[in-house]
């Protein structure tokens, strides 16, 4: 198993972009990930969490893509980067139909890390959920990583214990606030 590190970060960006199914930290807890343009990629996150009827969000690369893909104001942003996730209408396609199920809706973040500044540097989105199988507990550290997880996964940036709770949820379109 490849388990790299943020001085990996240049090495990191290359293999997202070569189809990687990965586990990376974020401000909150591990999360289970891929490039959000790649169908195949995502499929294989959706059947690694055994999760086919929810969507996923993703990590946006910046503030400004949020604004040019999604129905939003520059003041619905004031909380990112940090332990949210923003569930907004979109307004052009900007992630493949199995992220968020041909939603017109889209769960968007930017965790307060330095894994963040990797998204941003390749500008391409990035699938965020749990590093688990769906209804199990979620990832803290690499001693608790489900191994069928582990084999599934091609490599994993590992940031020491990770002892958060998932990110909270706001729903812009209702008005709903809840956890991840």
């Amino acid at each position: 198993m490849l388990i790299l590190t943020k001085e990996d970060s240049e090495k990191i960006k290359e293999l997202i972009i070569q189809d990687s199914v990965f586990i990376y930290p974020t401000d909150t807890i591990y999360g289970l990930g891929c490039d959000a343009t790649n169908s195949e990629a995502v499929q294989r996150i959706r059947v690694i969490k055994q999760r086919e009827e929810k969507p996923f969000s993703v990590i946006a690369p910046s503030k400004q893509w949020i604004l040019d893909n999604c129905v939003v104001k520059q003041d619905d942003l004031t909380c990112l980067p940090g332990p949210y996730t923003l569930i907004v209408k979109i307004n052009q396609k900007c992630v493949v139909d199995n992220v968020n199920l041909c939603l017109d809706t889209l769960g968007v973040r930017i965790p307060k890390h330095w894994f963040s500044q990797v998204v941003e540097e390749l500008r391409i989105p990035v699938v965020t959920t749990s590093a688990n199988i769906s209804g199990q507990k979620f990832m803290t550290s690499i001693d608790n990583l489900d191994v069928r997880i582990k084999k599934a996964v091609d490599f994993i940036v590992y940031d020491g214990v990770l002892d958060g709770n998932p990110s909270k949820i706001i729903d812009l379109t209702k008005g709903k606030v809840s956890r991840d």
